[in-house]
């Protein structure tokens, strides 16, 4: 009876939607449940009488019972007391964690500046769902500023590269934050907030070697390069001359692996990710090209923004809201401080 009672005042208090009406709901609902029990525990007593007798130091007589149940009450009472505290109280709290607001992030975990993984919260990092492990970078920051102006958790998962999109299609995470370019061809599955960064793209080679003497991307011509699979950047390799171009790589890290160990001397990327591997690695160098001399972009190959499913329009207008608010001085602020903080930086 007392498990029935704690899922009626649960249900009911559930239904309430304002503060005001649900704290009225909790006192109704607990008078309601303590005198239920107060019955009950009443005609547990009474029915048991000979062994409480015992325990109680209560006499069964004809008669006598009734001048003690006054003392039967004081029992019944406490006994109602406490189960209908006990059982408001659990329900409240279910309220509380049904009612948390979450935005679920999606991201690689190991693409720094933007993201990367650490082994605690130090900085600010987030820890990543299901894992030990703690997430940090440029997105997680700006992650978290969309996530307070909403007045949710921010929750985030490690996904592969190729992972994402299908990830925020399927609905296993509200959006996907992480250093991905708003092309046309991604628009066709996934919407796109306004660009929370613009990354030019650029050339990271090791110094001392010929590579390293470009003034140009013509220059770099005979290079063997490579870059991380399904991006612009890797693109962009064919627009360098007589280039040797190595299948892609899954991710960043083995991208700057690549280039040092000399399996490829040009890796194409952009400035974020060539500044971050440049400040970690001393032996690697970032190249930049005079206007007209670099790489010829468009548009969407420097636009970096949030991938959300089609049709969360909402989302979409409430993290907009955000990014509007933002300038390009905003943006290189917040990546200075994430090239600094990253793990290989330190």
């Amino acid at each position: 009876l007392l498990k029935s009672n704690e899922v009626f005042l649960c249900a009911e208090h559930t239904k309430q939607s304002e503060s005001l009406s649900l704290d009225l709901s909790i006192y109704v609902n607990f008078y309601y449940v303590y005198i239920i029990n107060c019955v009950t525990i009443l005609i547990f007593f009474v029915h048991y009488s000979k062994v409480l007798s015992n325990l109680l130091g209560i006499s069964t007589k004809k008669g006598v019972l009734f001048m003690n149940l006054k003392k039967m009450l004081k029992f019944a009472a406490c006994g109602a007391m406490v189960a209908a505290l006990a059982m408001t109280a659990g329900c409240g709290g279910g309220e509380k964690k049904a009612d948390q607001k979450v935005l679920k992030v999606g991201m690689e975990c190991a693409y720094a500046p933007y993201n990367w993984s650490q082994t605690s919260a130090e900085g600010g990092a987030v820890q990543i769902a299901g894992s030990k492990e703690f997430a940090y970078g440029y997105d997680v920051m700006i992650a978290k500023k969309l996530a307070d102006s909403m007045g949710a958790k921010l929750e985030v998962h490690k996904i592969e590269w190729d992972g994402l999109p299908p990830a925020v299609v399927s609905g296993k995470i509200d959006a996907a934050i992480a250093g991905m370019s708003i092309t046309a061809k991604r628009k066709e599955t996934v919407a796109f907030t306004l660009p929370y960064y613009y990354a030019d793209v650029v050339a990271l080679v090791k110094k001392g070697t010929p590579q390293a003497e470009a003034k140009s991307v013509a220059e770099l011509k005979g290079a063997t390069a490579t870059s991380q699979i399904n991006t612009i950047w890797y693109d962009q390799i064919d627009q360098v001359p007589e280039v040797k171009k190595l299948p892609a790589i899954d991710n960043v890290p083995g991208m700057i692996v690549a280039l040092k160990s000399g399996k490829a001397n040009l890796i194409v990327t952009d400035i974020p990710t060539a500044r971050a591997a440049e400040f970690a690695n001393p032996e690697l160098t970032m190249l930049t090209f005079a206007e007209g001399k670099g790489f010829q972009t468009s548009p969407e190959d420097v636009e970096i923004g949030i991938a959300v499913k089609k049709g969360n329009k909402e989302l979409v207008d409430a993290m907009n809201k955000v990014l509007a608010g933002m300038t390009k001085a905003d943006h290189d602020k917040i990546m200075a401080e994430a090239i600094k903080k990253q793990p290989l930086a330190q």
